[in-house]
């Protein structure tokens, strides 16, 4: 397939990574899934561009990067409330837009949420490493030789479709970010581990995520869960329960009674027992807290954690189908015209 030379890194922010929806089937290899933190900002930005949902994106964390661009392309920006620029000129956040060559794409820094994501029509091209282009950094697989994205570095990408127009998601789709969620769960595989009063305290708390967190795991400060006399932690063996599978939203109590939130880049099994899972598509809405804010836990049955998820593929077929059209309009300067305006069709 031929590739196209997109973007120059003049800047790569703080950490910006090549990700798609994740690599599976090879847990029991020790190969986590990696992929895009916040799945429905990925799918909504490779939407706007009209790629496959799959497509890979650049996933950008707290602070974005600054690229050149080498080929005329269109692009689209999700995510974090973070203010995309082109040549100065803004752009909306969750919307596409055209760029030129010799344009410079920058943005202003995260106003709320931690992560956005950058997808260009054609989707962009990484090492393609157990059926996914994903990068996970601690394995160097994936993504740009297996780390984040470097100053200088060259980020091609495919074809993109002919005719494309830009589009923006209607505001009433656009998620609002806060410094505190609450994260609907399932109880166990290992509540019964668990008294019933250390059950309530991890269901009625808050939890404050430190600054020891990042796509393996947010570790969470607040009050201790303890474990039935029992089932206390083995401090020698440094594990609880026989090491078993775990799974992306899983979260552990180790010996110390503060939670960790297993995420995208962890390990594929562990030795402490496992209180409750975070539904599906709230890792979504856990991508986008950052150290400092606040989680609040709440439980849901097998019923409701279908019935959100339904929901929220409703809800992205809704946004497909209500997309509003944007023309933009060009200015001169200094002898070369700029798309600098956009209005609604």
């Amino acid at each position: 397939m031929k590739r196209l030379k997109y973007f120059k890194v003049l800047n790569p922010g703080l950490f910006t990574t090549v990700q798609d929806m994740g690599r599976f089937g090879y847990e029991s290899q020790g190969v986590p899934t990696s992929g895009a933190m916040d799945e429905f900002a990925l799918r909504i930005a490779n939407i706007l561009v009209e790629n496959d949902e799959n497509a890979p994106c650049l996933e950008i964390t707290l602070m974005g990067p600054t690229f050149k661009v080498l080929n005329d392309a269109m692009i689209a920006v999700t995510g974090a409330e973070i203010q995309p620029l082109v040549n100065g000129f803004p752009r909306s956040c969750w919307s596409s837009f055209p760029v030129q060559k010799g344009d410079i794409v920058s943005f202003r820094p995260i106003k709320s949420g931690c992560r956005a994501y950058l997808a260009v029509a054609g989707g962009f091209k990484g090492d393609f490493i157990m059926n996914s282009v994903s990068t996970y950094t601690r394995g160097k697989l994936g993504g740009i030789n297996g780390r984040q994205i470097e100053k200088d570095d060259v980020l091609k990408g495919g074809v993109s479709k002919p005719g494309l127009q830009a589009k923006k998601v209607r505001d009433e789709y656009i998620p609002s970010y806060s410094n505190e969620e609450e994260i609907r769960v399932i109880l166990g595989p290992q509540d019964d581990y668990f008294s019933e009063e250390a059950v309530k305290i991890f269901l009625t708390s808050t939890y404050v995520i430190t600054k020891d967190s990042d796509r393996m795991g947010y570790r969470l400060e607040g009050p201790e869960i303890k474990a039935k006399e029992g089932h206390e932690i083995k401090a020698k063996e440094g594990h609880d329960i026989i090491t078993d599978g775990i799974l992306p939203g899983a979260i552990q109590i180790p010996g110390n009674g503060k939670p960790i939130v297993i995420l995208k880049d962890a390990q594929t099994t562990g030795g402490y027992k496992k209180i409750a899972t975070v539904i599906s598509f709230d890792l979504s809405k856990l991508a986008q807290l950052k150290p400092g804010d606040k989680i609040r836990f709440r439980t849901v049955d097998l019923t409701e954690a279908h019935k959100i998820l339904a929901e929220a593929e409703n809800k992205i077929k809704k946004i497909k189908e209500t997309l509003k059209v944007l023309k933009y309009y060009k200015v001169k300067v200094n002898e070369r015209y700029y798309d600098v305006g956009v209005e609604p069709l």
